[in-house]
């Protein structure tokens, strides 16, 4: 009898916690905004495809250590920029900044209106030595062939540049004038870090006291066939992005013969600090931008998938073990860890006495770099290995943007309108854009690219066969057209 209640009440509270978790499924309900699809915009896509071949053209590539390694290449850009879009430079104030980075102030009607700032950036990366060979169409052909635009850059970041003052061209000759006034950013320097262009264009305004009602950058894109489990499209909006950190471990030992090796030795010790930090990853952390972004999915999936993400109280720690698995999602959810130099020993009979490495991390909001530094002493736990900071450029994750604010809003709002298929969800930006330098200046600092990527796509970024599809580029010149007069 006993076993029976025992039973009878396991199986009732079986029965509760189905009912909870299907009720709370159903509750959860569509976050998407129910707006109509805006009017399909009308554009010359053969000359906007023609406009962009012909940017593609300039070989825009960024060093690090010298500003003017390609400033003929940069110069040939802007007159061709001045020259495909004449309302567009006769309307709008334009500084270069700092050597080849550009600003351009497009003033609002309304002075007392927070502008608001588009960014790109005209600097590409350069071709892998021995791979042009690969290339179906010339890397800096500037080719429209088949349906796309070809050429370094088309993706990163050419196209959102000449997207954006296409939009613009097309506003000025319908004779629009903006309430809120438009800043136009584009760094030179954006592919090694962006100090010259993006910092130098944010000290400039901070100077002048600017404030910004949102910033929008780069970033995420429309996903399909990605997020498993989600039939629709998806724009994933950035709302942040992670940190970087690269450490560089040291130790020193005496040398010796390898036919006495030591207990210990420089390698060994270093291999095993380095397993360590491998195998000891800072903590996943579900709270926060991750479980906003799948909640906000959850209702538009099906199956087990819906049940789970919208469950988070319930199935928290197996969805955490199951996602962790894939590389792509583990980076939305944690801090990572990356082994990425190694350097010790010369000679195979000889013990080395030094011993190097480098570890690189990308920091999730929420941590920082005082915690990672404190987690890599932890972890190793030799107070031989000395931990400093790899060069200059460590940088703390940025702010989380408001998604309850105007700026998010209306981007929200205009992917909608352009693209009435999508879901639109918050997202997390794994890579750095110039938009970071900008932070201090807005509490709305948005990354998102309104072009669709499918999994084939994301090899051709920084890739062989970098191309935009002619219809994509004209849908970006519409959400740009239409974010304009949602914005003003």
């Amino acid at each position: 009898m006993a076993v029976k209640k025992v039973l009878a009440v396991a199986l009732a509270g079986i029965g509760v916690l189905a009912l909870a978790v299907g009720v709370n499924t159903v509750r959860s309900g569509s976050r998407q905004l129910a707006v109509a699809a805006a009017p399909v915009l009308e554009v010359d896509a053969a000359g906007a495809a023609q406009r962009l071949g012909e940017a593609l053209r300039f070989k825009t590539i960024s060093d690090a250590n010298d500003a003017e390694a390609s400033a003929a290449e940069f110069d040939k850009l802007h007159a061709h920029l001045q020259a495909s879009f004449p309302r567009l430079h006769a309307a709008l104030k334009r500084e270069s900044v700092n050597g080849k980075a550009l600003l351009y102030t497009w003033q609002g009607s309304d002075a007392s209106a927070a502008p608001v700032m588009w960014m790109a950036h005209q600097d590409v990366v350069p071709i892998a030595p021995g791979t042009e060979k690969d290339w179906q169409q010339q890397p800096f052909g500037g080719a429209v062939h088949d349906g796309f635009i070809w050429g370094r850059g088309a993706w990163d970041d050419k196209g959102n540049l000449t997207a954006q003052m296409e939009a613009i061209e097309m506003l000025l000759a319908a004779g629009f004038q903006p309430r809120r006034t438009l800043y136009l950013a584009y760094g030179a320097d954006e592919e090694v870090g962006g100090k010259r262009g993006a910092a130098a264009i944010a000290a400039l305004l901070k100077e002048r006291g600017v404030k910004l009602d949102y910033v929008l950058d780069e970033g995420l894109m429309i996903v399909q066939g990605i997020v498993p489990g989600l039939a629709p499209a998806a724009a994933m909006v950035g709302v942040a992005e992670k940190g970087y950190a690269s450490y560089k471990l040291e130790l020193e030992t005496a040398p010796g013969h390898s036919s006495m090796p030591p207990q210990q030795t420089a390698i060994g010790m270093m291999s095993k600090a380095l397993s360590a930090l491998e195998a000891n990853p800072m903590p996943v952390r579900m709270a926060g931008l991750p479980q906003q972004s799948f909640e906000t999915l959850a209702p538009e999936m099906s199956g087990m998938n819906r049940v789970a993400l919208s469950n988070f109280w319930l199935f928290g720690p197996m969805l955490e073990r199951m996602l962790t698995k894939s590389p792509s999602v583990n980076a939305l959810m944690r801090t990572t860890t990356a082994l990425t130099i190694v350097n010790a020993g010369v000679k195979d009979n000889v013990l080395p006495g030094t011993a190097s490495a480098t570890v690189n991390f990308r920091l999730l909001p929420g941590d920082t770099l005082t915690q990672v530094e404190r987690h890599m002493q932890q972890v190793i736990g030799n107070d031989q290995i000395r931990i400093a900071p790899a060069g200059n450029s460590n940088t703390e994750a940025s702010r989380v943007a408001r998604q309850d604010g105007a700026g998010y809003a209306t981007v929200n709002r205009t992917i909608r309108q352009v693209f009435p298929d999508v879901v639109v969800a918050p997202g997390l930006m794994i890579g750095a854009t110039d938009s970071r330098y900008f932070d201090g200046m807005s509490d709305s600092v948005l990354k998102f690219g309104p072009v669709r990527a499918r999994p084939e796509d994301l090899p051709r970024f920084h890739g062989t066969n970098e191309r935009m599809s002619v219809k994509g580029y004209v849908d970006m010149i519409r959400f740009y057209h239409q974010l304009l007069k949602n914005s003003a």
